[in-house]
């Protein structure tokens, strides 16, 4: 390669990626002008402004192309995915998350399991009819861990976590859980020889499946833990703030490659780092520690998720794909509307069954989940997103290029049917749950969400204050009489018998909250002295 060549190349990374950054720019500010009305997700508004701009694309370049630069799913899966799976870990309700621990795994595992094998025999039996020509039982198996990843933003965007505790912790959690077991099965389906399934080939799926499952939550575990003992032990928020910063994002990000390295799930080894390393290293680490990596983390997620929806709202009108689509359209249309119906049935058959089975374990009628609530569940598991984009382009093509007819038939109904179940049910969620979860204290929630935003940035700061005035009252004696007679009762949950081991073993040895001392960031105190007595008039 010649140096003149090597400068156009540069000259078109840098038109590219100048041009991404100001479509980011635009989706923000877009968004931030319909966050109200909700109607149109951030999701949705990616997805449009992407096809905006690959419509004019296409005009500029007379048809040649509808992006600036090829999609390659390595730059998905190591640069754009672990910011989104770790914010999931950092920023989950860890209480909510492990006392509907069971409900979420059935969801989230059991449930993609039912969907996975819904959408691989289905496609099996439906597809054959349209005579593709080239699937063979590894790509059918393949749709059934591509279909089987959900997209639950669009529902978590207007489910209220203060007012629906168990419904968002269930389609959050089972989102998270649901992602992680379609990539496992996903790698498993890559590393067997599928092309005659025995009993024996069946069962080593199956111990491969829950091997990699356990050893990569395992690997998270110990990368976060590590990570905590060293802030801990070292306390380097004495000398400098960002090397804490800096370790937990160096750390998190390592725990992800070297799950790669070992062939393991590495968005399931990441969402448990982050789980923990919220749990223990962001108690352990300063107050300007703890507002710039809750924040920072949660933005590197928000950028990572628009650029992905972006690409595709662009590839959507890729004009490779589409020559070979428009020698037989009757195909794709029929692909995608076969792989939409799966979709809709194998939900539904997870869903349902599961929920039933839940609740048959839940004792108190109040915490059993409710035909609504399943209908929202079911309904916000419809959605396919980044994941199933990601996996489509590496089962189906080559470093972004489509090289055979079928493959490209498989690509546009994959983008397809994300298209439509983020536009069409993404355009509907908000209306569904507003007439499902009718919600009776809008306005008093309404001021809850702005004094929560304004003070988002001040709470941090202020976890380890004591109001002076609560000191004489126990903490069962500020609660209501209702609320105090169910606290005093003795239980005898997991989640009490694990708070005994974390109390007793964990926190002791690895921090966490109440187990360091708390010293305020260099030049802070200040900020201490101003705020305290405004916010311990909030708390009155």
């Amino acid at each position: 390669m010649d140096w003149a060549t090597l400068f156009m190349k540069m000259d078109a990374s840098v038109d590219s990626i100048t041009l991404f950054v100001v479509l980011l720019c635009f989706c923000i500010v877009i968004g931030h002008l319909l966050e109200k009305s909700r109607w149109m997700t951030e999701s949705v508004t990616a997805l449009f402004i992407g096809l905006c701009t690959g419509i004019f694309i296409l005009v500029t370049t007379k048809g040649k192309t509808s992006h600036p630069f090829v999609f390659d799913e390595h730059l998905f899966f190591i640069y754009l995915l672990p910011p989104i799976i770790f914010n999931a870990g950092f920023q989950v309700k860890k209480k909510q998350f492990f006392q509907n621990f069971i409900t979420i795994s059935l969801l989230g595992a059991v449930g993609s399991l039912i969907s996975f094998v819904i959408i691989w025999l289905g496609s099996t039996f439906l597809l054959k009819n349209l005579d593709i020509g080239f699937l063979e039982i590894k790509d059918y198996l393949a749709l059934g861990a591509i279909f089987s990843a959900t997209d639950t933003v669009c529902t978590l965007q207007v489910l209220n976590q203060d007012e629906t505790p168990l419904l968002y912790s269930l389609v959050f959690g089972e989102g998270v859980v649901n992602d992680a077991t379609s990539v496992v099965l996903f790698n498993a389906i890559q590393r067997f020889d599928l092309s005659h399934i025995t009993s024996t080939v069946a069962m080593e799926l199956f111990v491969k499946f829950f091997y990699l499952f356990l050893t990569s939550t395992v690997l998270g575990i110990v990368v976060g833990l590590l990570t905590a003992y060293i802030i801990k032990k070292l306390y380097l928020g004495g000398h400098s703030t960002d090397r804490e910063v800096a370790l937990m994002i160096l750390m998190a990000y390592l725990s992800y490659m070297v799950a790669e390295l070992l062939d393991l799930s590495s968005i399931l080894t990441v969402f448990f780092c982050g789980i923990v390393m919220s749990h223990y290293a962001w108690h352990n680490v300063t107050e300007k520690s703890r507002i710039t990596t809750k924040h920072g983390f949660a933005t590197l997620s928000f950028i990572s998720e628009i650029f992905i929806f972006l690409y595709v709202g662009m590839d959507a009108l890729d004009i490779e794909k589409w020559k070979f689509v428009s020698k037989s359209p009757g195909k794709s249309i029929g692909v995608s509307s076969i792989l939409l119906l799966l979709v809709l049935v194998g939900r539904a058959a997870s869903v349902f069954p599961l929920c039933f089975l839940s609740n048959l374990t839940r004792k108190s009628q109040s915490d059993k989940i409710g035909f609504k609530q399943q209908i929202t569940v079911w309904w916000a598991g419809l959605m396919r997103g980044a994941v199933s984009v990601a996996l489509a382009y590496n089962w189906f093509t080559m470093s972004g290029h489509t090289q055979q007819a079928g493959n490209a038939i498989m690509i546009t109904s994959t983008i397809t049917v994300v298209l439509f179940t983020n536009v069409v049910c993404g355009l509907l969620t908000k209306p569904l749950v507003r007439f499902l979860l009718p919600q009776h204290k809008q306005s008093s929630n309404i001021m809850s969400s702005e004094l929560s935003s304004e003070m988002s940035l001040v709470l941090p700061v202020l976890t380890n204050r004591e109001d002076p005035k609560q000191d004489s009252m126990s903490e069962s004696d500020r609660l209501p009489p209702n609320l105090r007679m169910l606290l005093t009762r003795p239980t005898r949950s997991v989640h009490y018998y694990w708070r005994m081991f974390d109390d007793s073993f964990m926190r002791p040895v690895f921090g966490g909250r109440g187990f360091v001392p708390h010293i305020p960031s260099p030049n802070q105190n200040y900020l201490h002295e101003r705020l305290l007595p405004e916010q311990h008039t909030i708390v009155e």
